[in-house]
């Protein structure tokens, strides 16, 4: 075999050094993105049952230890009594210890989830690197992936920290949107970069998608509805009607204008209501099209798709008829997000270029 052969041949074969274990980072990320799910789904049951300011305090470290001993609870319920949402709502008869260990655990184990996420991300990122696993040019990627996993914990806190004055009986539903809108963008960069690694695997000459002008469309109409369904979550606003398809008897509800249209669209649980059940329909319309275009590529992407919006319709109408039923919400809030994966899915699909 001459020595111009044997070039080619070592420059067609994906060697370790140079493509590093593109299958087993995918595996990984993917593992990941299930966990962020999770993560979501919990953090769904924690709004729902009102745990979110159950915890006071924002401990990284200690406070991945819950109280252990009856001091510890009480001394956790004073620091809850203090609050808008106690002093408000729950009232000084309202609530007994054992409600508030009810609530106080689903916070716990929705900031647990936080820890574990970022410790099955941060420990096999070393690992991978150390063993110059990681292929070129994906460094950056996923160190970015950390850094928003970070900041997802900070956006949590201040979340929390928004609804603890005294004025307060909930959180911002401001922070609530950026709180899940950040895990959500995160989410879709994980299972887009364990795409990209999946087509290296096969391919050592393939280059990553393209994020295009159809993917910019769809991305940013399903935004709008995802950053409605955050502040219908942060407003209580699903609790306004349980009728579907009309609400008070009428296709468009009156909503209050005296503070202005921005207030309104932006505030009014009525109107911020409609909009997302209206809403819902664009966003149909665009993952229809999205899918249409995945069919011919990767014909299992396009179920994915019309399967998660789907069975997210029936969801949410089944969420408005049975006037927010926790686990029909909790089970919308996580089709939701397996909706971010489906869609993310397509979109590198249209995206993949060799």
């Amino acid at each position: 075999m001459t020595n111009s052969s044997m070039t080619l041949l070592r420059e067609a074969a994906p060697s370790r050094s140079r493509g590093g274990r593109p299958l087993a980072l995918s595996r990984w990320l993917l593992f990941v993105a299930a966990l962020v799910v999770v993560m979501v789904i919990v953090g769904g049951i924690t709004r729902l049952t009102e745990s979110g300011l159950s915890i006071t305090q924002w401990k990284p470290i200690t406070g991945a230890i819950p109280p252990l001993t009856e001091a510890q609870w009480e001394a956790e319920f004073a620091l809850y009594r203090q609050t808008g949402e106690f002093i408000n709502e729950s009232g000084p008869a309202g609530m007994d210890l054992a409600a508030f260990k009810f609530i106080f655990f689903w916070e716990w184990f929705h900031r647990l989830l936080g820890r574990v996420i970022g410790l099955a991300f941060a420990l096999p990122l070393a690992w991978f690197w150390v063993r110059k696993a990681i292929p070129a040019g994906y460094h950056w990627r996923l160190v970015a992936l950390l850094a928003l996993g970070g900041l997802q914990g900070v956006f949590g806190w201040f979340m929390v920290r928004s609804g603890l004055n005294t004025e307060m009986t909930d959180v911002s539903h401001f922070w609530l949107s950026i709180h899940l809108l950040t895990a959500l963008f995160t989410l879709a960069g994980l299972v887009w970069t364990a795409l990209d690694l999946r087509q290296l695997a096969r391919d050592p000459s393939s280059r990553p998608a393209r994020f295009t002008a159809l993917s910019a469309l769809v991305a940013a109409i399903l935004f709008i509805q995802l950053l409605l369904g955050a502040w219908v979550a942060g407003l209580n606003a699903g609790l306004v009607s349980d009728t579907w398809p009309l609400m008070q008897d009428r296709f468009v509800p009156e909503y209050d204008t005296s503070r202005g249209l921005w207030w309104a669209l932006t505030h009014d649980p009525f109107l911020l209501h409609f909009l997302h059940r209206w809403w819902a329909w664009v966003a149909v319309a665009a993952l229809v099209v999205l899918a249409r275009r995945t069919r011919a590529i990767d014909r299992r992407a396009s179920i994915a798709i019309h399967s998660a919006f789907g069975i997210q319709i029936i969801l949410g109408v089944a969420t408005v008829w049975t006037g927010v039923a926790l686990w029909v919400a909790t089970a919308h809030q996580g089709v939701g997000a397996l909706l971010v994966m489906a869609a993310a899915w397509g979109m590198h699909v249209v995206g993949r270029r060799a």
